[in-house]
């Protein structure tokens, strides 16, 4: 008896492996995948702006990071005592207009040069409604926003933003303008798309099924027409294959860790190379050892645990060096 709807996932001709560099942009699910990722010590960049959500903000960043823009100070705002940047993430957000935009540009800078070397891009598109401020806001609040599309509000008035569902012909003409510039500026670079799983729920159960519809057509009409382009059906395999409320929190919108650990899993069995989810296993005994809290430090026992870990970490250092096992190796020191 089947008690899953079967899927099939291809698995990728050149896999992901471990001298790969990785970026990867998007919604919080991209967080999901970028932490597995670089906890199992795979080269990863994520999320340079902070979270995004729908394809205006994924492109605005994108193709900042390709022009490698330098934000200016007329470019932020300053809002409930702490200046501001339409486009980043409030973990950019500063009391001090300087160290903002410092923050700001190093991020920026960074994800330039990532990317003009980087071997893969991951995109986890969340939703298609677009929030644009309206003319009523005033102009110094204006600054920064991109066409008055913004990517975070920072909790500012709601009545200062207009919702707009983006049509599957703006989305798609803006992502393969976005794309034709990404693979002029780094000719190798290969791409992922995936839609998250997690459910836009504010919008409505109606308009958060239209909102994910337009972005699988639009994904797959690109995924066609580009022969780097790959989709990974993240979504699919939450709302299809485990497609019960027991695979999400507590809010009923976000999937659990059950329901995202399957999914990652099914990640690295079809996308990353046989070889790397080989030494992923042996990495992954290093990570879980590290995170062992000792009852009692001082036992004898605990120390040769210690000194255990230590010589598979520094063996498999030697033995791959590439690897970067540096902060495991000081921890089993102590």
């Amino acid at each position: 008896m089947d008690l899953q709807i079967p899927i099939h996932i291809p698995t990728l001709s050149t896999p992901i492996n471990y001298q790969d560099n990785i970026m990867l942009m998007g919604s919080c699910f991209t967080e999901h995948i970028g932490e597995k990722l670089d906890e199992l010590k795979f080269g990863v960049l994520q999320n340079p702006n902070g979270i995004l959500f729908d394809p205006a903000s994924v492109v605005s960043s994108l193709v900042s990071y390709i022009q490698n823009k330098q934000y200016q100070t007329e470019e932020l705002f300053y809002y409930n005592e702490v200046w501001q940047s339409w486009q980043h993430h409030s973990r950019f957000s500063k009391t001090d207009l300087q160290e903002c935009l410092r923050g700001i540009n190093a991020s920026q800078q960074e994800a330039h040069a990532y990317l003009k070397t980087a071997n893969w891009l991951i995109i986890t598109l969340g939703t298609s409604f677009s929030y644009r401020l309206t003319e009523q806001v005033p102009q110094s609040f204006r600054r920064g926003a991109v066409r008055g599309a913004v990517a975070n509000n920072h909790r500012t008035p709601a009545g200062w933003f207009n919702k707009h569902l983006l049509t599957i012909e703006e989305t798609t003409t803006m992502l393969d303008n976005c794309l034709h510039q990404l693979f002029q500026f780094n000719p190798g670079i290969k791409v992922i798309f995936t839609v998250s799983p997690v459910r836009h729920i504010r919008d409505g159960v109606i308009d958060n099924n239209r909102s994910k519809a337009r972005l699988i057509e639009v994904v797959h009409h690109l995924v066609n027409k580009f022969d780097r382009l790959y989709y990974f059906p993240a979504y699919e395999l939450v709302i299809d294959v485990l497609r019960d409320y027991r695979f999400y929190d507590i809010d009923m919108v976000h999937p659990n860790y059950q329901a995202t650990q399957f999914v990652l899993d099914k990640f690295m069995r079809h996308y990353v190379d046989e070889k790397a989810q080989q030494l992923a296993e042996e990495i992954k005994k290093i990570v879980i050892a590290r995170k062992h809290k000792p009852f009692q430090p001082s036992t004898e026992a605990h120390k040769r645990f210690l000194k255990a870990h230590l010589e598979k970490a520094q063996e498999l250092q030697r033995k791959y060096p590439f690897l970067n096992l540096d902060e495991d190796i000081r921890y089993f020191l102590q």
